[in-house]
């Protein structure tokens, strides 16, 4: 199983030290580094300034959504950084959520996995170099124009961040690599397998093609209670704050953990304005199900579960309390991969 990096897409941490960070990462053998993007920075931006300050770490874009840019922009981005990266860039694709498709962009949020669909195999057509020619349900594109760039690669790896049945299929059946957030490993073979199979066999192909690759989550201390208090507020506001009472992946996610209740408590004190009564509503059993906590060797010991069940690859979001860089290296160093 492979390890990479997540990063903050605000400015909580400053440039420097996020600099550093990566480049310890690098040196220390991490596989990838993933970026997100909401309403602070850009994604290609930062990955941009990561791929002139590395030398063997892949650059993802963890992700970006496919409403606020066309499929073309984003397969010209994606060969753009691919070459400047030499290679390096790894594209991740997702629908985001209302809040920052339409209150953030001003586009409506309708019909996402169709959009998802679309886009992928625009992405791939251009980057190929074909003439496109495209006639979707969303995206017409009836000229054939061509990329007159050349990439360093014909093909870069498209990973999809989805949580519905009908996402979570189509990752099985198109993508590169799935990318799941709030992932619980106990749920994965009720959940998660059974969609994935059933998107693999409509392109007839085998599960073990696609490559799971989860969002983990990981608070280095020996105090488990307060790392908990810690990502409470974070779960919360994906819980609670994320979508409409009737539309909602993060909450659904944890009713289908068996936590209906205690996530529609936390959705009405969200939306009624109670933020404080809807974190403390987050159970412990809600935290230890989708986060690691512990010290080095109980972190190493949950990678571990992650890896028997079949998880390709980790995205770590690395954390220690208060931020402290010399303990942040320290855990970095500590977990970082064999060989």
């Amino acid at each position: 199983m492979r390890l990479g990096l997540t990063l903050p897409y605000t400015d909580r941490i400053p440039r420097e030290m996020t600099l550093a960070f990566v480049q310890a990462g690098d040196r220390l053998g991490y596989d990838t580094v993933w970026i997100a993007e909401a309403y602070g920075w850009d994604a290609f931006t930062v990955l941009t300034d990561l791929a002139n300050h590395t030398e063997r770490i892949k650059l993802a874009a963890g992700i970006v959504n496919v409403f606020s840019r066309s499929p073309a922009l984003i397969a010209q981005t994606a060969g753009s950084l691919d070459g400047i990266s030499g290679g390096r860039f790894v594209l991740g694709l997702g629908t985001s959520g209302q809040q920052v498709v339409e209150g953030w962009h001003g586009v409506p949020f309708r019909r996402g996995v169709r959009r998802l669909r679309e886009t992928t195999e625009i992405v791939r057509s251009v980057l190929r170099r074909d003439r496109v020619t495209y006639e979707g349900e969303i995206f017409h594109l009836p000229q054939g124009l061509k990329l007159i760039t050349h990439p360093v690669r014909s093909s870069i790896p498209i990973y999809l961040a989805t949580l519905t049945p009908a996402g979570i299929a189509l990752a099985g059946e198109i993508a590169d690599g799935w990318l799941p957030i709030f992932f619980s490993p106990h749920h994965f073979s009720k959940v998660f397998e059974p969609e994935l199979a059933r998107g693999a066999q409509r392109a007839g192909r085998s599960p073990a093609e696609l490559s799971i690759c989860v969002f983990q989550p990981v608070i280095v201390t020996e105090e488990v209670a307060r790392g908990r208090d810690s990502v409470r507020a974070q779960l919360a506001l994906y819980i609670g704050g994320m979508g409409s009472k009737q539309r909602n992946y993060y909450n659904r996610l944890f009713g289908l953990y068996g936590f209906g209740a205690e996530a529609g408590e936390i959705q009405d004190h969200y939306l009624s304005g109670r933020r404080e009564e809807a974190t403390a509503a987050v159970t412990d059993e809600m935290v230890d199900l989708v986060t690691i906590i512990g010290p080095i060797p109980e972190c190493r010991r949950r990678l571990d579960e992650l890896a028997a069940l079949g998880v390709s690859e980790v995205a770590v979001d690395l954390r220690v309390p208060g931020d402290d860089p010399a303990g942040v290296l320290a855990a970095l160093t500590a977990l970082a991969p064999a060989g």
